[in-house]
């Protein structure tokens, strides 16, 4: 399978960045028109039940209000009504931004077990070809496995691929947070690996909380493994534009503004994960105080300047990390502009000893991994430049109580 997580076919971009004016044509009979992406029956049906559904006689709030306005929706029902709503809608209250985080796991470990009975019985749904009951029990025992007792699945939807995230640490007490936004071919079903288990967004998060763990074991930090998001397949046209990513922006964005609390919200992006960054960068609140990307196509901008954001950004890149040889270009829409690691961007390149390839930034043990925890505790004044000069560390404050010596 190819990817930007796994063997690229670089001949592939560089045909469709040479084809760029071809494909800017078809766009405006509306051959590449944006493909809706339409919902799912599941939850198309349980948005439908909340719009039209009653509480004591009184109509549900908009899901799609403002945070505040939802959380005070929560606060003000008692601990009774909230478990109803919890377990009568539990795809809308489970990814509702401004519901209770605590009510959210609750009504995803409901809205988990209905999809995975949906799913065991399509295992032996005649219907289905082989292959169908067969992708069938994969979805089954991913379900299961995102049930297990202690994962707090903070987004979940069974939409197309699948959509999920997941929290390590304790959100609400978290005076640090760290989102990991993932690149292509991330769904229900990659959300997590054995086999390359760092290269996964479980894997990922789990990997950068330790780490964050050991830096600042006084810090109290959470970190989101954040797949909820449509995110493209393969490095075809999907991967080759913004068009996934300006969703994934929107999304990103009502996450972080539905955070609890005021912690401050550093994001890592990697590969197509970093255009979703980079798109929503100058819409996200000032509690983004970093944005760090490792094995970037680019951010859809020509330097750092250009996000307008008030957040620091970071790049990286390992030196065989194949992603360096897609062309850092945009024109007519495809390819995702400046490569961020160059000087021209702007952006504090840091060191990437240690990962190899383009899917190894949070293997443990490397310098990747550590300078994002630093980044993500705080520590700045200890994070390992690209070049010997501490470049990216200037202007930062030397007072940081954790991180490196």
């Amino acid at each position: 399978m190819t990817s930007f997580d796994t063997s690229p076919q670089l001949g592939v971009w560089r045909a469709l960045l040479a084809l760029a004016v071809v494909f800017v044509m078809l766009a405006t009979s509306g051959w590449t028109a944006l493909r809706g992406e339409r919902e799912s029956t599941p939850f198309r049906a349980a948005v439908s039940a909340w719009e039209h559904g009653r509480l004591h006689g009184r109509h549900l709030p908009d899901p799609q209000s403002a945070p505040e306005r939802l959380a005070r929706f929560f606060a003000a029902l008692s601990d009774t009504d909230r478990a109803h709503l919890a377990h009568r809608y539990p795809l809308v209250v489970g990814n509702m931004n401004g519901a209770p985080v605590g009510l959210r796991y609750r009504a995803n470990r409901v809205a988990l077990t209905q999809a995975r009975t949906v799913e065991r019985r399509r295992m032996h749904d005649p219907r289905l070809t082989p292959a169908g009951q067969y992708e069938a029990g994969r979805r089954m025992h991913r379900l299961e496995s995102l049930l297990t007792p202690g994962r707090n699945i903070l987004a979940f939807s069974p939409d197309g691929s699948g959509r999920v995230a997941e929290v390590f640490g304790d959100l609400t007490r978290a005076e640090r947070v760290s989102v990991v936004v993932p690149g292509v071919d991330t769904d229900l079903l990659t959300f997590q690996r054995t086999r390359r288990r760092y290269s996964a967004p479980v894997g990922m998060a789990e990997s950068l909380y330790r780490a964050e763990r050991a830096i600042g074991p006084g810090t109290p930090t959470a970190v989101i493994a954040w797949a909820d998001y449509t995110a493209p397949s393969g490095i075809g046209m999907d991967a080759a534009t913004a068009m996934r990513a300006e969703r994934g922006a929107v999304r990103l964005d009502a996450l972080v503004r539905a955070l609890p609390g005021r912690a401050p919200v550093s994001l890592f992006c990697h590969s197509y994960g970093s255009v979703v960054c980079g798109v929503a960068a100058h819409r996200l609140p000032d509690r983004v105080t970093d944005i760090a990307v490792a094995g970037s196509p680019g951010m859809r901008a020509e330097k750092a300047t250009h996000l307008r954001t008030s957040a620091r950004v970071w790049a990286m890149r390992d030196a065989d990390d194949w992603i360096q040889d897609v062309p850092y270009l945009e024109l007519g829409g495809l390819g995702h502009g400046a490569d961020p690691v160059s000087a021209a961007f702007g952006a504090r390149v840091l060191s990437a000893d240690g990962a190899h390839g383009h899917a190894g930034y949070f293997e443990p043990g490397t310098e990747s991994l550590w300078n994002f925890a630093e980044i993500g505790v705080g520590a700045y004044s200890s994070v390992h430049c690209a070049d010997d000069a501490g470049g990216c560390r200037a202007g930062l404050s030397r007072t940081d109580p954790v991180g490196r010596a």
